[in-house]
């Protein structure tokens, strides 16, 4: 029995018309033969799910480094936001739920220690820039391996939703779109819970015409996102919120970045986490050869500039392996008598 088959033609009967379907990928990169058990959507899942970069999400900050608490949010319980908010508009608009999952589970991979701190920081240093979305990319193309194989070797769709998740271009399936409102709807409720449980702000001073659409509660609020996504996009062939919903979600975006996001009280040990990313990033252009060999060995049969080698290294770090690292070359260890 081939269940992919049969799971290929369940998507043909019951799926939208405007959504990606399994068997209508465009490919890998690297020709594999299909699996006899799953699409080659649900294989992208499990890749990514089961890689390194995935795992090491959980010591990843989404916006509060380091915090005291068991309940503030990581990159990792933001990535599962995502998924489960992208799953349930998929479902509701009939696309498809395993290219979404895998688009939502692989979104992030690419994203520094410390959050968009360390982004930025690594942006500024390397002399081509530096963006979380396309380090994604080179994650699952090049810095995950196994079995001496290169990447993950993904599929079209999922690698140009991961890569379009964020900045002005659209994705060109309506599951990576879909993907696109499902990262927002979860960063900024999300974030405004975390805000709140860190008294960086108040419950009571969010703006009061996005309250009156969206709603009081972190759940009202993003049931309402998720009804207007959903009530604007059905037989549609593009994800959109509506006009009134999409401003006053704007509108609570633009108190985050000015209240949290570029608050000097919340981001006060932001200017540590600089320097750290900085002076490893200037050490290892002095020292490339310091690198774990196991890195270095990524790139025998890669052409790569140093910046690179180094960028994918400090990126693919944890908050806490980083600030480890740094101690280990730059402060003095005690005397020991040999």
């Amino acid at each position: 029995m081939n269940i992919r088959l049969r799971i290929e033609e369940i998507e043909k009967n019951n799926l939208s018309q405007y959504a990606m379907l399994s068997q209508n990928s465009k490919g890998r990169k690297n020709f594999e033969g299909k699996c006899t058990m799953r699409t080659d959507f649900q294989r992208d899942r499990d890749r990514i799910i089961h890689s390194k970069s995935f795992r090491r999400l959980k010591h990843k900050t989404q916006v509060f480094i380091a915090p005291e608490g068991d309940h503030f949010r990581t990159r990792l319980t933001h990535t599962l936001e995502v998924a489960q908010i992208g799953r349930t508009l998929a479902r509701a608009l009939r696309l498809n739920e395993d290219l979404v999952e895998a688009i939502a589970l692989g979104h992030d991979l690419g994203h520094t220690p410390f959050g968009h701190t360390g982004e930025r920081v690594l942006n500024k240093l390397h002399p081509n820039g530096f963006h979380h979305n396309e380090q994604s990319i080179r994650v699952v193309d090049i810095l995950e391996h196994k079995d001496e194989k290169i990447g993950l070797n993904l599929t079209y769709e999922v690698r140009e939703g991961i890569l379009n998740h964020s900045g002005e271009k659209i994705s060109e399936t309506l599951e990576g779109q879909l993907v696109k409102y499902a990262d927002r709807i979860a960063y900024i409720n999300h974030d405004i819970d975390d805000a709140i449980r860190a008294g960086v702000i108040k419950k009571e001073s969010l703006p009061k015409k996005s309250v009156e659409i969206l709603g009081k509660s972190h759940g009202e609020r993003i049931n309402t996102m998720i009804l207007d996504i959903i009530k604007n996009s059905m037989k549609n062939d593009k994800i959109k919120m509506s006009d009134s919903v999409g401003a006053a979600t704007n509108i609570l975006r633009e108190y985050m970045f000015e209240n949290v996001y570029l608050n000097n009280n919340a981001k006060s040990e932001e200017y540590k986490a600089e320097y750290v990313i900085e002076q490893l990033y200037k050490y290892y252009l002095n020292n490339i050869e310091a690198l774990p060999q196991e890195h270095l060995n990524i790139y025998k049969n890669i052409d790569c500039d140093i910046e690179d080698i180094i960028c994918d290294y400090i990126a693919g770090t944890t908050d806490r392996y980083i600030v480890n690292l740094f101690n280990n070359i730059f402060l003095p260890k005690p005397w020991q008598k040999y």
